[in-house]
């Protein structure tokens, strides 16, 4: 946990997708720990009116920046005045820029040459100079929504995979309603998700993860999960009961009373 990265995401609550948040959040959580997220934006807006159940679900540490002039944003100086801040703290290894506006080309360009990773994150049309001045920069265009799938359809249909559904049931309880039930669907899908964005950033040149990455990373991503939450004491386990998601393999280490790692990667679609 020491040598995880500490990353400070800082949002342009007017210039980036709200609906797009927690994919971000997901995506960032395979680079390190992140420690600190604020969004800036004049609150009082009709336009940010929308943000206020997403940042209390999120967690998100919101910033008010009243604009002084009609017509004027403040938001932009009083995160670069943050950003700041926080790089003369020495606490943070990563910032996180969440905005597609290329006003934030220069404080992107100073924060990396006094030594923090700089991950950009923003839609197509970010200007490339701000694409440029960053180490990393993360399209929003391909980062996917939380929505509802069409698992529960798939269940009343009769096409659900059986042994997802048993998991389900199991982790709702007996007495579980559809609710229940459709809300522990969503969750499991949520960490079906999760694990695949791990094994696309961390899987070796076989194209198989450790299960041990991948769970810090869940960790990161979803704090509230564990595989007790499904019957199972192991991430391993876990796997094991979805045959038709994963391929897993064990890998002995050399020498005597050298542990076993488990290895997976995602099967096709």
């Amino acid at each position: 946990m020491e040598n995880t990265p500490k990353i400070a995401v800082l949002i342009d609550a007017d210039n980036t997708q709200l609906t797009k948040m927690e994919g971000v959040f997901h995506e960032l959580s395979t680079y390190g720990r992140i420690v600190v997220k604020k969004a800036f934006g004049n609150w009082k807006k009709q336009s940010l009116k929308n943000w206020e159940e997403e940042v209390k679900r999120l967690a998100i540490k919101t910033e008010q920046q009243f604009d002084y002039v009609s017509g004027k944003n403040t938001t932009d100086i009083a995160m670069v005045i943050e950003a700041m801040d926080m790089l003369h703290s020495n606490m943070y290894d990563t910032f996180a820029l969440v905005s597609s506006d290329s006003d934030f080309t220069p404080l992107a360009i100073r924060l990396r040459a006094d030594g923090a990773y700089i991950i950009g994150v923003g839609e197509s049309k970010t200007p490339e100079a701000f694409r440029n001045a960053c180490d990393d920069f993360l399209l929003l265009d391909f980062v996917s929504v939380e929505s509802e799938d069409k698992s529960a359809e798939e269940e009343e249909s009769g096409e659900a995979d059986v042994a997802e559904t048993d998991v389900i049931k199991k982790a709702a309880g007996a007495s579980a309603g559809k609710n229940e039930i459709r809300k522990k669907r969503h969750e499991l899908n949520e960490v079906h998700k999760l694990l695949r964005i791990a094994w696309e950033r961390y899987q070796d040149e076989d194209g198989f993860v450790n299960t041990a990455s991948a769970g810090n990373y869940l960790k990161r991503a979803k704090p509230d999960f564990t595989p007790f939450s499904y019957g199972y004491s192991k991430l391993s386990d876990f796997l094991k009961a979805f045959p038709k998601k994963y391929e897993l393999k064990s890998v002995r280490g050399k020498g005597k009373g050298s542990s076993t790692a488990v290895f997976y990667r995602c099967r096709k679609r």
